[in-house]
């Protein structure tokens, strides 16, 4: 709590997120951009009385964490809002999706309500003891986007890579909506302890945020793009006669300061022209942070403002989340691949 009041502090309540923020843009309330939400958040910390319109305004942040790259008083609101969720949950004081989310997501283990198993895109269900490297699948390829997955698997298997036998979701979700998922993290932990694994390589850039943040400090996280980036030369990659854009997800390009990779594979198998915001400016796809969950029609407004800055020469786009995959394919014409689908 004290980190979060000298964060609170921090903001000199300039208004410089104002251009920012993607919730703002749309909604326009000065309670919606992260100058509000600091204000607001500091007002919780005191313990002020707190109404729905105080939910609301602290539940529709996407976490993207441009305010915070762009701040110029080195304030982080993605974190405050965080704790902020936090104190509210403390309180009993949940959104319906909110507490729908943690419940379905406890209780199966993933945020989808998917009750089969999440290797059920495999062939082979034989899966090693031991394992230096783990593929963390996640939900959303486990179960939205399975060919991804196995694709994914395919490139990493050579290098003796295995899943978990029992994976459940990461945590993200709830962490970052104000629910706990220390339990899911513990199942997961144990899991890795188990086979001896030092490594962790994730395709979804939410399980890649939530590994660093949550798992112990011991585990090495990377991106599947950055594992096949070093690889690249023994990929073979052949160069496609095709253009596309790459939209730079939030948690694993500002939040993990992954950039390089994702376009050094792009850039071997096509044409790459960049969006018109991308790297550190690179604007929200609208899904983070529960938004998608809660605040659908919000969330396909963010969407629609991230695809307008596609390039018309794109002749499709590219991302290595599978989430702002989802949420951008509401708004997109044009198709949306994971970056692993190209190689």
């Amino acid at each position: 709590m004290a980190e979060d009041l000298r964060t609170v502090l921090k903001c000199v309540h300039c208004g410089t997120c104002r251009a920012y923020c993607p919730v703002f843009e749309e909604l326009g309330w000065e309670s919606t951009n992260a100058r509000g939400r600091v204000l607001i958040s500091h007002a919780i910390l005191e313990g002020q009385e707190i109404d729905e319109s105080i939910i609301k305004t602290i539940a529709t942040c996407t976490t993207c964490g441009l305010c915070e790259e762009m701040c110029p008083a080195g304030a982080t609101p993605p974190s405050v809002v965080e704790s902020a969720r936090k104190q509210l949950t403390g309180k009993g004081l949940q959104t319906e999706a909110q507490k729908g989310l943690a419940e379905t997501t406890i209780e199966k283990g993933n945020p989808l309500g998917e009750e089969k198993s999440r290797l059920h895109w495999m062939e082979e269900q034989e899966l090693p003891e031991k394992a230096e490297y783990v593929y963390f699948v996640g939900c959303m390829n486990s179960y939205r986007y399975p060919e991804v997955a196995k694709k994914t698997f395919e490139l990493l298997k050579p290098y003796g890579v295995s899943p978990l036998s029992d994976e459940v979701c990461c945590g993200s979700p709830l962490e970052r909506t104000g629910s706990d998922a220390s339990e899911l993290i513990e199942h997961n932990i144990r899991q890795i302890r188990e086979m001896g694994a030092h490594t962790i390589i994730t395709g979804c850039a939410g399980c890649y945020a939530a590994l660093r943040k949550y798992y112990p400090d011991d585990l090495k996280i990377i991106h599947v793009a950055e594992f096949l980036a070093d690889k690249i030369e023994a990929l073979d990659i052949k160069k496609q006669d095709l253009v596309v854009s790459y939209h730079d997800p939030c948690h694993l390009g500002r939040s993990g300061g992954v950039y390089d990779a994702p376009r050094k594979l792009i850039e071997e198998a096509t044409t790459l022209v960049e969006m018109a915001s991308h790297h550190e400016t690179s604007h929200c796809c609208g899904g983070g942070g529960g938004v998608r969950r809660g605040y659908p029609d919000l969330s396909l407004k963010i969407a629609e403002r991230r695809i307008s800055e596609m390039p018309e020469e794109a002749e499709l786009l590219v991302t290595s989340c599978p989430l702002c995959r989802s949420n951008l394919e509401q708004a997109c014409k044009k198709k949306i691949i994971d970056i692993v689908e190209l190689l």
